[in-house]
């Protein structure tokens, strides 16, 4: 089963959201769980989050996928950062229990000069103090296109999380295609061989979810710059090999592609159905 969706906005509720993908043919769907700059999340109505669950299961929509505030950074040098990350991932995972069994997804954060091996204790620690056996939502580690100070540009960094997390069956992975090409994965010429590099380094069945992006850079650039579907240096073939590779059938791929309407991101699955037939 192919499920394929786009970021939507979550201001008007679960149910618009829903019914914004059933317009553009999207079968699962991405949103922030809160502003993507930080701040207060905006109450959660049980009655609207009842009528997504329903029209959900009505559509037959793959698992969703929550994204975290761009500035949760459990890693960061100052403490009221990383005070913030605690607070806004403990909200988020309450919150997510609205739509129960999906996808919490997450920048692992900077280490801003502390080392990559003090950022993967940090953030391990904050997930371990965080993550409950009872919760159904499964907590992703975005893999980064390794600027900066960024954890997560290596497989081997997701891992060393991973490995350090008590709950293993609450934490994921999600792959952007965008990061790991920018990252130096050779998606376009290699996908076979990274996907293998994955599974001996962190394991395909933590892989959970794809974001479906295209780069305005080349391969190894560490830029992370998203570009619409064949308008980068991953280009439509690629992806063609991505959607139909029979080790990642069944995830939920997200486009996160400059587009500015919500027509654009339905052009862009239509296109990505007909490269899968």
């Amino acid at each position: 089963m192919l499920y394929i969706g786009c970021h939507l906005t979550s201001s008007k509720g679960y149910e618009n959201m829903a019914k914004e993908a059933i317009s553009i043919k999207a079968n699962t769907l991405q949103f922030f769980t809160r502003n993507p700059r930080g701040g207060k999340a905006k109450a959660i109505d049980p009655e609207d989050a009842a009528r997504y669950r329903e029209t959900a299961e009505a559509n037959h929509f793959g698992k969703i996928v929550a994204h975290a505030p761009y500035t949760l950074n459990p890693c960061s040098a100052e403490k009221k950062t990383r005070e913030f990350a605690y607070m806004a991932m403990k909200d988020d995972l309450e919150r997510m229990e609205y739509v129960p069994g999906n996808y919490y997804n997450f920048h692992p954060g900077s280490h801003v000069g502390q080392g990559i091996e003090t950022g993967i204790e940090m953030i391990a620690a904050m997930l371990n103090e965080i993550l409950t056996p009872e919760q159904t939502t499964i907590v992703l580690l975005e893999t980064m296109a390794g600027k900066g100070s960024e954890v997560g540009g290596r497989f081997e960094e997701l891992a060393a999380i991973i490995d350090k997390v008590s709950l293993k069956d609450k934490i994921g992975v999600c792959l952007d295609t965008c990061h790991v090409h920018d990252a130096g994965y050779d998606i376009v010429n290699d996908l076979d061989g990274v996907l293998e590099e994955f599974d001996s380094i962190v394991g395909l069945e933590k892989l959970k979810a794809i974001h479906i992006n295209d780069s305005k850079n080349p391969c190894g650039a560490r830029k992370d710059r998203h570009a619409k579907i064949g308008e980068g240096y991953i280009g439509k073939e690629a992806f063609a090999r991505i959607l139909k590779h029979p080790k990642l059938q069944g995830l939920p791929c997200v486009l996160e592609t400059p587009q500015e309407t919500l027509a654009g991101y339905g052009e862009e699955i239509k296109m990505l159905k007909e490269m899968c037939e």
